[in-house]
């Protein structure tokens, strides 16, 4: 008789180089792992990126969204059949996610997914569990499991966000501009529609480290003479609001609150807080977009890292991150993200151009950063971001994501890479330098921050405006995006060249790689949407 679960076969798409880090001699192999596993689809997605399909499309309940396109009983019940068999315990099983959460020894994993684990440890002293090579799973779960996540738990995001640093000289950098904001003074600059609160409307946000204290956001909503914000934490696996310090993702986690409720002061803001590795954030992700409780009709992500390999992703985690973004959207949920600080290498140096990731996906608004100033509450110019020090906008082409239809319309350069087409990022910009940034305040300490984190919530903050003067989720919002170029303010100086073979985006008119379509007029964009 045919012994069940004996045979494996690679999983695809899960191949993992070995981390950048010392290898830490003896690991416990009695030590509990919990893994995410994703299951296929009962039935493929609506693919909003057709025009054909977006044209007739009307977002999903939550109940029909799982009805029609959560995992089927067969598939659970094949999985939690190797799981009992692996001697897995099942945590939880969410079928409108895709996913079943299991748990084991190291020694167990090791076992049932033919992977060897070890610990590693960065310059930091951090200490994370890392893998090399591929998933091997029974030839049962073949086409049935599409990644697994949390063997490998090492360090997969940095927070986009740069504090503003204080001149060594007396003479401030020609770069620099005198100014700094608060989200309401951006509202204004930006015509956001000034009749509108975010009443009934909720934003999440996405963090991986740091947390906020109750009595900055009072503080800080006191001085801006608005009502305190409703703000919400939501721990996911494990992890909580934990403020440290305000160098640390607490600047992050504040930027995004009092960005968000400084341009939407009614929204209740829920901030799901997850560790920063691949399973947890992916488990943030799909706990927002599935939340019956809060129902959010955006969300802000100011995470993420340079795509592919090289960022520390695997093929089977861009397609479970992307499918998930695709959910949200069919859900009618906006999702934006912030582009990157580090201009057209991304914060790698082979030399090479990379874009951020979540930003890439299609499926995401990617919020680029630009240089603000302005006098008596008129915008005086407007470019590019990009500091002496390095510091610029994230964007350019994608090397894992093909060119959306709705960006057929523009032109879109070919990868700097590889010469081929491939999805332009940014969508939008607006003001990220820190030299223009925003005033915030964190663990007491008033500060001047900036960064594509700061647009993402920026973004976010419109966004439920707009859900507000609608009465509706507006949803995935690009190929709106792209066919209203009068929404936007042109952005056609600077560049974000920063590679150290001088490859990267200049900006020009209409989309760029720096800028993409340009800053939103909001009231503009309302009546387009």
């Amino acid at each position: 008789m045919k012994t069940q679960f004996a045979k494996h076969v690679s999983l695809k798409g899960s191949e993992k180089s070995a981390p950048d880090a010392k290898k830490v001699a003896g690991i416990d192999k009695k030590e509990l792992v919990n893994v995410t596993l994703k299951l296929r689809v009962a039935e493929a997605l609506p693919d909003l990126l057709n025009p054909s399909v977006y044209e007739k499309f009307k977002p999903l309940s939550h109940d029909e969204f799982e009805k029609r396109y959560g995992s089927s009983e067969n598939d659970i019940k094949i999985v939690s059949d190797f799981a009992h068999h692996a001697g897995l315990s099942i945590v939880r099983i969410e079928k409108n996610k895709r996913s079943m959460e299991l748990r084991g020894t190291v020694d167990q994993m090791e076992g049932a997914f033919q992977v060897s684990l070890a610990n590693f440890k960065q310059e930091d002293g951090l200490v994370f569990r890392g893998r090399k090579g591929e998933i091997k799973i029974p030839a049962e779960l073949d086409g049935i499991v599409e990644g697994v996540f949390g063997l490998d738990n090492r360090p997969i995001a940095t927070p986009k966000f740069k504090v503003r640093k204080a001149p060594k000289s007396k003479v401030a950098p020609k770069s620099a501009s005198s100014s700094a904001y608060y989200p309401t003074d951006i509202s204004k600059l930006y015509n956001f529609p000034q009749n509108a609160s975010g009443k009934n409307q909720c934003i999440a946000i996405i963090e991986l480290g740091g947390g906020y204290r109750t009595a900055d956001i009072s503080a800080y909503f006191s001085k801006l003479k608005l009502n305190k914000p409703k703000v919400v934490a939501v721990s996911v696996d494990g992890a909580h609001n934990t403020p440290g310090k305000p160098d640390g993702p607490d600047g992050e986690v504040m930027l995004d609150i009092e960005v968000a409720a400084g341009i939407a002061p009614d929204a209740t803001v829920v901030v799901y807080f997850a560790g920063n590795n691949n399973k947890a954030f992916l488990d943030a992700i799909g706990a927002a977009i599935h939340d019956k409780t809060h129902n959010p009709s955006v969300i802000s992500i100011s995470w993420g890292s340079a795509e592919g390999n090289a960022g520390g992703w695997t093929a089977s985690s861009l397609t479970a991150f992307n499918q998930a973004f695709q959910a949200a959207s069919v859900l009618g949920i906006t999702v934006c993200a912030a582009a990157g600080d580090n201009g057209s290498n991304d914060n790698v140096d082979d030399g090479q151009v990379h874009v951020d990731f979540p930003a890439s996906s299609p499926y995401v608004v990617a919020c680029g950063g630009t240089l603000l100033s302005s006098n008596n509450g008129a915008v005086t110019s407007e470019v590019v971001w990009h500091e002496a020090d390095g510091g610029a906008t994230g964007g350019g082409v994608s090397d894992v994501f093909g060119l959306p239809s709705y960006q057929n319309g523009v032109k879109v350069d070919k990868s700097i890479n590889t010469g081929k087409p491939g999805r332009g990022v940014p969508d939008i910009a607006a003001d990220a330098d820190p030299n223009s940034g925003y005033i915030i305040q964190v663990d007491g300490k008033v500060m001047q921050i900036g960064g594509t984190s700061a647009v993402a919530p920026m973004m976010a903050g419109l966004l439920a405006l707009i859900n507000e003067k609608l009465g509706k989720k507006v949803g995935f919002i690009h190929p709106k995006l792209y066919s209203n170029p009068n929404v936007f303010r042109d952005i056609t100086q600077g560049n974000n060249i920063t590679t150290s073979t001088n490859k990267g985006y200049t900006a020009h008119d209409s989309w760029d790689a720096c800028s993409g379509n340009g800053v939103p007029d909001g009231t503009k964009l309302l009546a387009v949407l």
